[in-house]
């Protein structure tokens, strides 16, 4: 077996323009030696695997080669590394400021490239002040650090301060194609952009990854396989999860949601894939902006067709659902429907869009009958006169006025009072002519028509301020039994304020599902608290129940506590 050589070091940069993403670094650092420029003391700060260590080892070269007239000497001997993740003692930098004053052997400097600057004690930090604020000609200090903020200011003020930046996705795609390209490996597009947006910025873990996946599928790299050696859900799932949101088709959609779980992969992973994914549809409805959207042409193609089937506010709406999902995941008790609740608010979205434009009221509004005379006798009053329509006002706040007055604080009538008669004559008639025809409804409908609907209720009454109310509704799923809703409630508050709300809640949902029989019953889950015996007068009260003759033995022992 031949030795191999893992790709991070096989393509490591030996010049400023093998360097991938850091064109201001390394053209300011070119710029600096060409003209003798170059201060002493430099610090490199930046995430990992984006070239700060091979820039100082490039750096380290150039210089000795620049400042000596033979380009084949060798100046490895010049060039000294040092880890401070363990060698960070007051010692060891001590060491480090007697090995400074020895000249070079060849050439004209001498580069410490001191990695992991900040693991450096406060101690050894002052200890090192002097030296870096005044090194000798022939020392150049390049420090390395992914946490800057960690390093004392004494110490920032003394270096020029390069700051290395994460590389783009482009960036990434390109390069990997020029090794796939030099390897041999055939690779399609967007199982390299894969690999690119897996890498998060590192050029290191991008080259880390790709040799993980071509030790797994060969020669040959597919986005198929790649997503699935790497745990990713690629788009296209998320693609057939939004294609059942817009069709509202909740039993396949979680259905689908329940599939891609048992494959191993995690609900929260499914969530935020998902949150994602409405954020590309929203990127979408704009041309100016679909060049954020880091896919192929062809997935492009897929993204804007799917986008044309959302409002600009429903892809809000959606991501704000998927997010708060996201968010309130790791707090839930029940994970999977927490999820799946989050799922039917999402495939049932346009019709609470449409109810939030309509006035908040939570009964659905019963279509009053009118016969053709009052129709017509509306017509005949708005043609009436100013003079009729004044007399009418002031009869109408007459009226309002006496009721509210009624209402506040009930008049003390006698019943055999002739006003008293005529005004409940009055109050009657004014009753009827208020009151809604009602029809008796008895359509069938499903269990998950009952959800949805229940669903809908909790949010509409959530979006009127009654929090309290909308949490205790979707503290459990409804269970149908022929025209009985039922409900399993933790404690007996909870029952106490569903009970309050009986009326207004099967009012929605008789209108809703169109059934006039529906009733609701609340059930109390019973937990049996465990009763622990502390004194001996309890523990023996707890034998006397269980064997009556314990008392009797007691007595003719004559026994006493």
């Amino acid at each position: 077996m031949n030795h191999f050589v893992v790709s991070a070091r096989k393509y490591r940069p030996d010049t400023f323009e093998e360097v991938i993403g850091q064109k201001a670094v390394t053209n300011t650092l070119k710029n600096a030696i060409d003209n003798n420029h170059l201060a002493q003391a430099l610090l490199f700060t930046g995430p990992r695997g984006v070239g700060k260590t091979s820039c100082a080892r490039i750096l380290a070269k150039t210089v000795n080669q620049v400042s000596s007239d033979s380009e084949t000497s060798d100046y490895a001997f010049n060039i000294f590394e040092l880890d401070l993740a363990s060698n960070n003692s007051v010692d060891d930098i001590r060491n480090l400021n007697d090995q400074v004053r020895i000249p070079p052997q060849t050439g004209n400097f001498k580069v410490y490239i001191i990695d992991e600057v900040h693991m450096l004690s406060s101690v050894a930090f002052n200890a090192f002040l002097k030296t870096l604020e005044e090194p000798p000609k022939h020392a150049i200090f390049i420090l390395a650090t992914t946490e800057k903020h960690k390093i004392i200011p004494t110490i920032l003020s003394r270096c020029q301060v390069f700051d290395f930046k994460r590389i783009t996705v482009q960036d990434i795609l390109e390069h990997l194609k020029e090794i796939v390209a030099k390897e041999g490996v055939e690779a399609e597009d967007e199982a390299l952009l894969i690999i690119a947006q897996k890498s998060d910025g590192a050029m290191r873990d991008a080259l880390s990854t790709y040799d993980r996946v071509v030790s797994y599928c060969g020669n040959k790299l597919t986005r198929k396989a790649v997503a699935e050696n790497l745990n990713i859900l690629d788009f296209e799932t998320f693609l057939h999860a939004t294609d059942l949101i817009l069709k509202a088709d909740i039993p396949g959609l979680v259905t689908y949601f329940n599939a891609v779980i048992a494959k191993g992969y995690d609900g929260q992973h499914f969530i935020s894939g998902l949150a994602s994914h409405f954020r590309d549809l929203l990127v979408c409805k704009n041309p100016s902006t679909i060049e954020l959207l880091d896919v192929g042409d062809e997935a492009k193609k897929k993204y804007k067709e799917q986008s044309e089937n959302f409002s600009f506010q429903q892809l809000l709406t959606s991501i704000d659902l998927a997010n708060t999902c996201d968010f309130n995941y790791k707090l839930s008790q029940n994970k999977l429907l927490h999820v799946e609740l989050c799922l039917m608010k999402l495939a049932s979205q346009e019709t609470i869009l449409s109810q939030k434009k309509k006035p908040k009221s939570i009964a659905s509004p019963v279509v009053e009958k009118k016969s053709k005379k009052s129709i017509t006798s509306a017509k005949k009053d708005k043609t009436q006169t100013d003079n009729t329509e004044k007399v009418n006002n002031t009869t109408e706040q007459k009226e309002q006025k006496q009721e509210s007055v009624q209402n506040a604080r009930p008049l003390k009538k006698s019943a055999l009072s002739l006003k008293s008669i005529e005004f409940k004559k009055n109050h009657v008639q004014k009753n009827k002519n208020k009151q809604v025809e009602t029809e008796i409804l008895n359509e069938k409908f499903s269990l998950d028509s009952l959800k949805s609907a229940w669903i809908k209720f909790a949010e509409i009454i959530d979006d009127r301020g009654e929090k309290l109310l909308a949490s205790t509704l979707l503290s459990d799923v409804p269970k149908l039994k022929d025209n009985t809703i039922e409900i399993q409630l933790p404690n007996e508050t909870m029952k106490i304020d569903i009970q309050r709300n009986k009326d207004r809640i099967l009012k929605y949902l008789k209108n809703t599902l169109r059934n006039s029989h529906l009733d609701l019953v609340i059930h109390v889950s019973q937990f049996q608290e465990k009763k622990y015996l502390h004194t001996n007068e309890e523990k023996y009260k707890y034998f006397v129940e269980k064997n009556p003759n314990v008392e009797l033995l007691r007595k003719k022992l004559d026994l006493e506590f």
